[in-house]
């Protein structure tokens, strides 16, 4: 029997999150190990199995791989999370890509400068509501299940999830024009693994902090 998959990453959300959040949707029990110092990063990058000097990387079926994108594809097709023929796996990367963009305007708030901060996020509040949910709410009414994809949870409505997630942080009554979003993520954090990785103590991480920005600074050089 293979090893549980192993994260190499900081101890913080960062691109390694949304591995996190489909390991533990598709029920895959993993293990991390932290980079906490820029030695821990050094070797990693010295030992030869950073293909790209960079992290996330993940040890899983006998590879070290890395690249978020490329991770994250493996591992919904692994587990039977990528949708059931070429057309659907289609949908699923661009609804996917989507939430992609609009995380990642979440994900580099903290590290803005303070009087940027503000107009930014204003931004992420915008472009959610204009551009990204109405996509989703939409996708949802014509499809008519409860998934986006298909009949099934796919990929594409785990980071989903996470975006709302992430964008409720930002404002809590961010989902108020997007009622079928609203019952969506409802029923989709009530799925058992997501549920269980929803609750205090499970290897979720919380939102990016100052004190761990500064880490992170100082690991990356940046």
């Amino acid at each position: 029997m293979a090893g549980k998959p192993k994260l190499h990453y900081t101890k913080g959300r960062g691109k390694m999150e949304s591995v996190r959040w489909l390991l533990a949707a598709a029920g895959v029990e993993f293990e991390e190990e932290f980079i906490e110092t820029k030695e821990d990063l050094e070797k990693l990058r010295n030992d030869g199995v950073l293909m790209f000097q960079q992290v996330p990387m993940v040890e899983i079926d006998g590879m070290k791989m890395v690249q978020t994108r490329a991770i994250l594809s493996y591992i919904a097709a692994k587990y039977n999370l990528y949708g059931k023929d070429l057309k659907e796996r289609a949908w699923i990367d661009m609804y996917v890509e989507g939430t992609t963009d609009l995380m990642g305007m979440i994900m580099y708030l903290p590290f803005q400068p303070a009087d940027t901060k503000e107009k930014n996020l204003a931004l992420i509040i915008e472009r959610a509501t204009t551009r990204y949910f109405p996509v989703y709410e939409k996708a949802l009414k014509d499809h008519g299940h409860d998934y986006l994809v298909g009949n099934k949870l796919s990929w594409a409505d785990i980071h989903l999830l996470e975006a709302i997630l992430m964008a409720e942080e930002c404002k809590p009554d961010i989902l108020s024009a997007f009622p079928l979003l609203q019952a969506f993520k409802g029923r989709t954090s009530n799925i058992p693994t997501i549920k269980k990785f929803l609750q205090p103590g499970s290897q979720r991480k919380p939102p990016t902090d100052e004190k761990f920005v500064a880490i992170v600074r100082k690991i990356f050089n940046i």
